[in-house]
């Protein structure tokens, strides 16, 4: 009997929520048919109603979803574009780590939910190479920092397995992959922060350890190591870089003039560059063998990359020599004990040894010296070759020649071209 009374109850609530009734008019309506219910049934009819008249306010307070994803699409290039412009509005001047680390302090007290901080995290990453903190780990680490802790680690296998928010983790990992393009090796705050953020067991951990176990077996593999800094002394860069291409550890570096500055009779202001050049004994003795009447180059300008910092050379060298001039010297047996040059081995050759061996010698000459310059120019290096004639006499009595690149801006191009072959487009040659 109570089922059957409490129906005409029921049906009457389904017609007031498709129509739309307000509780009073669902109170009148419904309240005098069962005034004789207990009043234990009236108080849940009073919640019931009480229900339905807050949920009708919750509709009309909040958007549909479909606004809500429409408005989302908008905000996501407002937050792009105001993150960006908060690292916008810093001079240019003034991008050091300081102003960085108060750009970053400023997002994180804007908001304490850190709503945006993906969009964020983005925009630093871009910026980061304008404020010079592209190799600064505390900044990798503020920046790690900027994420919600305790919030996107994983509770049960179900989410580790399903890459648990894919988003947050991506640009965690992004932020490692910059730190591992850089040179920087994370530390153990890393480790505690990733942890914290994402768990043990994320893709971002992952990354970390990858690298953990890779960094330190590359770190000293380069024999010929370049320093993080430059000098800013450009000598300095000079004996760095001619030491580095040179393969003979008796070679001598000779700085035959330094970069000066002075002051005509007319008040002008004349700046001198530097000339720093090397030569080994054995490059003598070639030079002192040559036939003088057979030119000398000078050629160049060539470059040569110290990570991202780019400097030019010059050589001087000479043509090979013709087969029919070329005297061969006896084989001096006692010159390399630990190697020898020449191995006379009387062996018994089988059917199937080769006798022949297709081997292609390609000579391109003997390189007789190199020198560093920040002037293209012959007067230049005319400067330079008037230094060698003091150790090398004989080039007073053989003609020079110079094959230089000529064109405008030829080192500006050259940096702004990194890829592209730097070999001297045109050729010139004059008799100094």
């Amino acid at each position: 009997m109570k089922c059957i009374n409490s129906l005409p109850k029921l049906l009457s609530l389904s017609v007031a929520v498709r129509s739309g009734w307000s509780a009073s008019q669902y109170n009148g309506l419904v309240l005098p048919h069962f005034s004789s219910q207990p009043s234990v049934f009236h108080q849940g009819q009073q919640q019931v109603l009480r229900h339905l008249h807050h949920t009708r306010v919750f509709n009309k307070s909040h958007p549909h979803p479909t606004e809500l994803t429409s408005k989302g699409d908008k905000n996501s290039d407002h937050f792009l574009f105001t993150h960006h412009d908060l690292f916008e509005k810093v001079d240019k001047e003034a991008r050091t780590k300081a102003t960085f680390n108060k750009v970053v302090e400023v997002f994180i007290k804007e908001d304490v939910r850190r709503r945006g901080h993906i969009e964020f995290i983005y925009a630093a990453l871009r910026k980061m190479p304008e404020f010079g903190v592209e190799k600064d780990l505390t900044i990798y680490n503020k920046l790690l920092d900027v994420f919600p802790k305790e919030v996107f680690v994983p509770r049960n296998f179900i989410q580790r397995m399903f890459n648990h928010y894919p988003r947050q983790q991506e640009c965690g990992v992004q932020v490692l992959e910059q730190m591992e393009n850089n040179g920087v090796t994370p530390n153990t705050e890393t480790k505690l922060l990733l942890i914290q953020i994402f768990g043990k067991k994320s893709h971002p951990m992952r990354k970390y350890q990858r690298i953990m176990y890779w960094f330190p077996k590359f770190k000293h593999v380069n024999p010929f190591p370049v320093p993080t800094e430059l000098s800013a002394d450009p000598v300095d860069v000079a004996r760095f870089s001619l030491t580095r291409i040179a393969n003979d550890l008796d070679s001598e570096i000779t700085v035959y003039q330094f970069p000066c500055t002075d002051i005509t009779e007319s008040g002008e202001e004349v700046t001198h560059p530097h000339i720093v050049g090397i030569q080994s004994p054995s490059q003598m003795e070639l030079l002192a063998k040559h036939n003088p009447s057979r030119p000398v180059f000078v050629e160049g300008p060539f470059p040569l990359w110290l990570r991202k910092t780019c400097v030019y050379y010059y050589i001087l060298r000479a043509d090979p020599v013709p087969p029919d001039q070329k005297v061969e010297e006896p084989y001096d047996p006692e010159r390399s004990l630990g190697y020898p040059l020449q191995l006379d081995l009387n062996l018994e050759l089988d059917f199937g040894d080769y006798v022949d061996f297709d081997v292609e010698d390609l000579d391109e000459g003997p390189v007789f010296a190199m020198c560093m310059t920040s002037q293209n120019d012959e007067a230049t290096l005319n400067q330079w070759i008037s230094g060698l004639q003091k150790n090398n006499p004989i080039l007073n009595r053989v003609p020079t020649l110079f094959r230089l690149d000529t064109s405008t801006n030829t080192q500006q191009r050259i940096a702004d071209t990194p890829s592209e072959n730097h070999r001297p487009h045109t050729e010139r040659e004059e008799t100094s």
